[in-house]
């Protein structure tokens, strides 16, 4: 039996339209799947904390949609099955969202699931460092995307 998961919602921003947090559990949840651990925190900022993060963790200016830390790989020898491990956190700047789904013509409800989903898939190993990374996990996020009736997100840019 999977332990239960756990996602806690920090609004560190405040300015602006956040989907509900039921929404924002469930795509993340939906998006980890079967993956051992269960304690996720999503974190929503401005875009100075955003950039402040992007700079000192991926040596990038300026603030970006999202950031996703995974928790290290604990020691499995002793680990409890029904243990509760934590899978990590994900940072996500509200305004960029929002500016980005405006630029693209897309809902705000569908690209916050989006973010919330590419976000989530990096904690579970997914990347898209390499050609073959990227088509493997665009791939896995159209799925989960087209699994709650929303559009594919890369079809615009195609």
């Amino acid at each position: 039996m999977s332990p239960a998961r756990t996602v806690e919602v920090q609004d560190a921003w405040g300015g602006g339209e956040l989907p509900p947090i039921e929404r924002l559990r469930d795509w993340a949840l939906a998006a980890v799947g079967d993956a051992r651990g269960g304690e996720l925190t999503i974190r929503v900022v401005g875009e100075a904390e955003s950039a402040e993060l992007n700079e000192r963790y991926r040596r990038k200016r300026g603030p970006t949609n999202v950031l996703a830390f995974p928790s290290e790989p604990l020691p499995e020898q002793g680990a409890d099955e029904d243990e509760l491990l934590p899978l990590g956190d994900l940072v996500i700047c509200g305004p960029v969202v929002a500016r980005e789904a405006a630029e693209q013509g897309k809902t705000l409800e569908a690209h916050w699931a989006h973010i919330v989903i590419h976000g989530a898939l990096h904690l579970v190993g997914y990347d898209h460092e390499t050609d073959a990374e990227a088509g493997e996990m665009e791939g896995r996020e159209r799925e989960l995307l087209a699994s709650l009736g929303i559009a594919d997100p890369y079809a615009a840019e195609a």
